[in-house]
């Protein structure tokens, strides 16, 4: 079992991962126009807290985890709640062919940081969303390499820097329309790590000069 499926079962009791979720689902809510028929997918969606915060705001949402820890959990707060209108999928987005059809809006929570193949991720997000559509990214600001513990063994990236992320995105044909750092992580040791929210829109069906 992975790090997160070993987590999955506490994953919950953390209040600032509640707090967060909310945090960023209502400041999501407040950018984009309120229609009823957004069609949305959560990459990396854990036990699905950011989702069940904007359940109400979307029409339908699928959510994607490579961890069948976080799915199963995911998956029995569905039942319990008697939600009609997520799809939970134990699926790796980046490297499975998936028969996903096209959404309006996209958005992951503290998931980017982990991904190595930042490209492949955005060339995926661009071929699922419908022009126009919505790329919404809340992770870490660029930080110091301090907000993973040493014995994590983490090899991800260490937060991101705006300027360098919103090039990145724009190179996949997406433009960057709003950026904020609505919340903070205090660690056990002391410092403050500061979360951002950035939502890209898809600008056309061109294709990324990376795939």
């Amino acid at each position: 079992m992975d790090h997160f499926d070993i987590k999955a079962k506490t994953w919950d009791i953390s209040k600032d991962k509640q707090v967060r979720a909310k945090v960023f689902a209502d400041e999501i809510i407040a950018f984009l126009p309120s229609n009823g028929q957004w069609n949305a997918l959560e990459f990396g969606c854990g036990t699905g807290l950011l989702s069940f915060a904007l359940k109400d705001f979307m029409k339908n949402i699928t959510l994607v985890d490579t961890s069948e820890g976080m799915i199963a959990v995911l998956e029995e707060k569905i039942k319990q709640q008697r939600i009609t209108n997520f799809k939970p999928l134990h699926v790796d987005l980046l490297a499975d062919k998936t028969e996903i059809a096209a959404v309006d809006i996209i958005y992951t929570l503290m998931t980017l940081h982990h991904i190595h193949d930042l490209d492949r991720a955005f060339s995926v997000f661009h071929d699922l969303l419908n022009v126009d559509g919505y790329l919404c990214i809340a992770d870490l600001v660029e930080e110091d390499g301090t907000f993973h513990k040493p014995e994590l063994n983490f090899d991800g990236h260490h937060g991101f820097n705006k300027s360098q992320l919103s090039d990145r995105l724009r190179a996949h044909g997406f433009a960057v329309v709003h950026y904020s750092t609505p919340h903070v992580i205090t660690k056990e040791n002391g410092k403050r790590y500061p979360l951002f929210l950035l939502i890209a829109k898809k600008l056309s069906e061109k294709k990324s000069e990376f795939i």
